[in-house]
């Protein structure tokens, strides 16, 4: 009981944040063209916010809370510090999850013709970005 509590607490202060981190999403995109979609959710699976026509986001966010676990337990035990990002290569295309900050991931698929080190570069950057307007909203919350 006392575990939902705090979580609707947390997510009614995210919700604060919601709509910054939902035009960080759509610069991205109009940045990187061959982004067919992007999503912003909590390190525990909550969809913070969404860009992603025809994906449905709240399985994408759980996928990515999984995927995510099985990241930071192979960083750790392979000694390679705290989980950064990850890059999956489909036959059609790319997902790729980055860290941000320390509450929240940023998940973005793209198309098989994207220029990787640019989606990594601009991607880096929205993922610092969205991090600190999570953590940043978080933080108000534990004040009050």
């Amino acid at each position: 009981m006392r575990r939902a509590l705090r979580q609707r607490a947390e997510r009614r202060q995210l919700m604060t944040a919601e709509a910054e981190v939902l035009g960080e999403l759509r610069r991205l995109r109009a940045v990187l063209p061959q982004l067919t979609g992007a999503l912003a959710a909590t390190t525990d699976g909550l969809v913070l916010a969404q860009d992603a026509p025809g994906v449905e986001a709240e399985s994408m966010a759980a996928l990515t809370a999984a995927a995510l676990g099985v990241a930071l337990r192979l960083t750790e035990s392979t000694e390679q510090g705290p989980f950064r990002e990850q890059l999956v290569r489909g036959e059609r295309g790319y997902v790729a999850t980055y860290a941000a900050g320390s509450s929240a991931v940023l998940t973005l698929l793209a198309e098989p013709r994207t220029n990787v080190g640019r989606l990594h570069l601009e991607a880096r950057r929205s993922s610092a970005r969205i991090g600190e307007l999570v953590d940043d909203a978080l933080d108000r919350r534990s004040r009050s």
